[in-house]
């Protein structure tokens, strides 16, 4: 956290993450017959977002409020609404996604999901890839197509019937162009936040204007890549069609402490939106 923080802030702020955790527990869901095609074991895949990274007001992960394979009462997931299709599926449900991960990091992740015998994984992966310190440090596209064709190889040959959702990236040029008068997320983001998009936030030099419109272009061409990945697996890949990107988020969809992580309210329309394109939505 920043310095300049007083320690009863931080006090505060963990008390206040206490009380979510008292209150993020598991609702209660329906017993009976699963439905046909439900899956019995969910895993997740991916980097901070999937996580539920600073979504239980520290910057930490907080996995019951996950978009995918989140339990808790604040968010809506995949695992939730998947429950009521087959309430077998409960506490099988794996998050193996991890804070900084960059696609290079999906092959190992998706061995996990293998042993866990898992038959449907979410996959959100490559807002690290493009958010580092420069532009020039940027994953290059084709490496991260490779790193991504690999990650599926691994679940293909080892979960050949299971089902993958992959999701394109957020739109992060939209975080930039809605926070950038905002003096809170301007602060925020001198930390260190995805310096490649955000770094002199408010500044119109050329310079900047052209690393913003390339890290934009950079964004497009990894969900390119997605596609195409997801394509070329086959008919037990989806491809969320863009949905994740094109949701048009704001400030009051990121947690007030790095203004980048999807709060709650967040976690939950990224729930929403790529509900459908999970195959699971009728």
């Amino acid at each position: 956290m920043p310095g300049r923080w007083t320690t009863a802030a931080v006090c505060l702020l963990a008390l206040v993450a206490l009380a979510c955790e008292a209150g993020g527990e598991a609702a209660p869901r329906p017993s009976g017959t699963a439905q046909p095609g439900s899956p019995r074991v969910v895993a997740a895949l991916g980097d901070s977002i999937t996580t539920g990274f600073g979504s239980c007001l520290l910057l930490t992960s907080c996995q019951r409020n996950s978009w995918s394979t989140g339990d808790g009462l604040r968010v809506d997931s995949h695992y939730r609404r998947l429950l009521d299709r087959n309430p077998g599926l409960r506490g099988k449900a794996y998050n193996h996604a991890r804070p900084g991960a960059r696609a290079d990091a999906l092959a190992g992740q998706a061995e996990a999901a293998v042993r866990d015998r898992a038959d449907y994984v979410t996959v959100l992966v490559g807002a690290n890839d493009a958010c580092r310190a420069t532009i020039d440090a940027m994953t290059p596209v084709d490496q991260f197509r490779a790193d991504i064709d690999r990650g599926l190889r691994v679940l293909r040959e080892g979960r050949p019937k299971a089902r993958v959702l992959v999701v394109s990236i957020p739109n992060l040029y939209r975080l930039w162009e809605v926070g950038h008068d905002e003096p809170r997320a301007v602060r925020a983001w001198r930390h260190g936040v995805c310096p490649a998009l955000l770094a002199d936030a408010t500044s119109t030099a050329p310079a900047d204007r052209s690393r913003r419109a390339a890290f934009r272009k950079q964004i497009s061409a990894y969900n390119g890549q997605l596609k195409a990945a997801c394509r070329a697996y086959g008919s037990r890949c989806r491809y969320d069609g863009g949905a994740a990107h094109r949701v048009r988020f704001d400030l009051s969809m990121v947690n007030p402490l790095d203004y980048f992580h999807p709060n709650t309210s967040g976690q939950s329309r990224l729930a929403e939106v790529t509900w459908r394109p999970s195959g699971y939505a009728d």
